[in-house]
């Protein structure tokens, strides 16, 4: 944003210069905004799953129902009465900001890490409203476009039946069509993300043909209808979307930053703060617990949390650079009158700076306080530091048992009964899942877990465990257990590519951990001090296996190269029977040096 901006206002480059045909409504700029609005919004509708409905179902229908209403309402009623705007650029306005949108969502909820309800409802409520926003805007513009209130109702109707016949009929139908040509393999695996973008772009382009911004509705519909059928994975599709995504967000911010002077900014700005200040402090807060009033499924630190965070992102700077050019031309052509005609015209023009002002500042707003706010309200782990454990053998057991007694975050999974048992035996959190299954992904709350053991006795299910969950948990997040195969044949060994960081020791897999236990061996906490230091531990313990480290940066586990501990820190290691002290075998969780 500040690099397109940056460009327009020191280099004297102008993106609509090379773009613009001197035609709002033909312009190829605004075309092809449109275009990667869709791609967005098809992406964001793909992550959206009917199973996190079961616990936000009723809290995310009213946020994208009563809430947007009041939004739009406030917002409309403060921009005439405290601001001097036109009641038709006002109620335009009051629609487009009832947007937050998955451009912005997305990447706040990976930094604040809430817990999953919390993330399901901002997420649905962030992708369902923009297409409300959209169409809020056409009403708008077309009751604003209407001689009288007889051609105004009509019209209006008029859309909104087409809108739902399009956007939901028209999405679902095709949808069904894109689910049977993927499942009777008549597109090419290779072809598929490829033809999905062809296939978005055809629906978005067609709908909009036929009602001015429905094309929003149908692409998000689409998105949704896609990632809840069960013929077919759309997971590659979605991961390739999302690489798209990041590329089409920078180049959308560049584009629409860029079509704004400084000028247009200094004239919007004490409007755009007032503005901004009524939103953060009333608007939203007032929609939300409104909204939510009465509600039983949501408590109120979890509506004081979703009444401040409300960020808005690229679909209302996209769509206020549509309408404003929209009403702009209307006003040139005197179509509000002598008097009105010129006073529309100058207000239209101040649209996009001042959408754009409200963007910086609810992104640096929210951006700033959503997770300390979450933190401070218990929506969000303080450190994301937990453990997700696949597999609950004896070894894994016990080296949850002594994270948990120092205040870490552990769950554990496997698909055996007895070893599920034996964890909650221990009062260890742990659920009977396979690693694998959509359940794990899908539905496990893993606020304040930031890593995967994948320590199951299946190598190759450890490996596709750690591929699987690169996407929480990030490339240095995921660690599997070294497999039984070491030898490194090309034949038997697992492909490098699809294996992960080695956990504790790339000597050791879990037939080796497991012999050591059962022959009485114990995991062991120990502090590295001056006296008492890794090389000093190693040497007491050299068949020891540490497992994990707490310092400064967290914890995590211990890669199978380690080869130094910092001083301060503590040591989490499983020690043979052999090496123990004979005299206090007990002592098994001291924290205090070689204990």
């Amino acid at each position: 944003m500040a690099f397109g901006f940056g460009l327009g206002q020191f280099s004297g480059v102008r993106i609509d210069d090379f773009l613009a045909s001197g035609d709002g409504h033909s312009s190829p700029l605004l075309s092809a905004v449109g275009l990667f609005v869709a791609i967005i919004l098809f992406e964001g509708g793909l992550t959206l799953k009917f199973s996190e409905l079961k616990e936000s179902g009723l809290p995310i229908l009213r946020l994208c129902t009563v809430a947007v209403a009041l939004s739009a309402g406030l917002t409309t009623a403060f921009m005439v009465m405290a601001l001097g705007y036109d009641i038709r650029l006002a109620a335009l306005i009051g629609s487009i900001l009832t947007v937050t949108g998955p451009t912005v969502i997305a990447p706040l909820l990976r930094h604040v890490n809430p817990t999953r309800k919390m993330a399901s409802v901002v997420k649905w409520e962030g992708i369902v409203v923009d297409p409300i926003g959209a169409i809020l805007a056409v009403l708008v513009f077309k009751i604003a476009m209407a001689g009288d209130m007889a051609t105004a109702q009509a019209d209006s109707l008029k859309a909104i039946g087409i809108m739902l016949a399009v956007g939901i009929l028209g999405a679902l139908l095709l949808a069904k069509i894109v689910e049977q040509l993927l499942k009777r393999h008549l597109v090419p695996d290779y072809l598929q993300p490829v033809f999905l973008l062809a296939v978005v772009a055809l629906a978005f382009t067609a709908s909009n043909l036929l009602e001015k911004e429905a094309g929003l509705l149908t692409v998000t519909v689409l998105g949704i209808a896609l990632a809840n059928q069960r013929a077919v994975s759309v997971r590659h599709i979605l991961e390739f979307k999302e690489n798209l995504r990041i590329l089409i967000i920078s180049l959308l911010f560049i584009i629409l930053s860029g079509r704004i002077s400084a000028e247009d900014l200094g004239g919007a700005l004490w409007k755009g703060g007032f503005l901004l200040a009524f939103l953060v402090l009333i608007g939203r807060p007032v929609s939300v617990f409104l909204s939510l009033l009465f509600s039983k499924a949501t408590t109120i630190k979890e509506r004081f949390f979703l009444a401040f965070l409300a960020p808005r992102g690229i679909v209302a700077a996209a769509v206020t650079s549509i309408f404003a050019l929209e009403f702009e031309e209307a006003a040139a052509n005197g179509r509000f009158g002598p008097e009105l005609s010129p006073v529309i015209a100058a207000q239209s023009r101040e649209l996009v700076a001042l959408v754009f002002l409200i963007i910086v500042g609810t992104v640096m707003i929210y951006g700033l306080a959503a997770s300390p706010l979450a933190r401070r309200l218990g929506l969000a782990a303080k450190e994301v530091t937990g453990v997700l454990f696949a597999g609950a053998d004896k070894w894994a057991r016990m080296a949850a048992a002594i994270l948990k007694e120092d205040g870490y975050r552990v769950l554990l999974l496997d698909t055996n009964y007895s070893n599920v048992s034996a964890s909650k035996m221990l009062g260890l959190e742990a659920q009977r899942a396979n690693i694998l299954s959509e359940f794990a992904e899908e539905e496990l709350d893993l606020n304040g877990i930031g890593t995967l053991v994948a320590a199951t006795p299946n190598d190759e299910v450890n490996s596709i465990a750690a591929q699987r969950f690169i996407h929480q948990f990030g490339r240095k997040g995921v660690w599997q257990l070294p497999p039984t195969e070491r030898e490194g044949h090309h034949r038997k060994s697992i492909a490098g590519e699809i294996r992960s960081q080695y956990l504790f020791s790339d000597r050791l897999d879990h037939n080796d951990i497991s012999r050591i236990v059962a022959m009485g061996g114990q995991m062991k906490k120990s502090q590295m001090t001056e006296k008492f230091n890794f090389a000093k531990f190693k040497e007491t313990y050299p068949g020891s296996i540490v497992m994990f480290l707490a310092d400064s940066k967290g914890l995590r586990p211990a890669a199978a190269t380690l080869t130094d501990v910092p001083l301060g820190a503590n040591v989490y290691a499983l020690i043979p029977k052999e090496e123990l002290p004979a005299a206090k075998p007990e002592a098994s969780n001291s924290s205090n040096g070689d204990s």
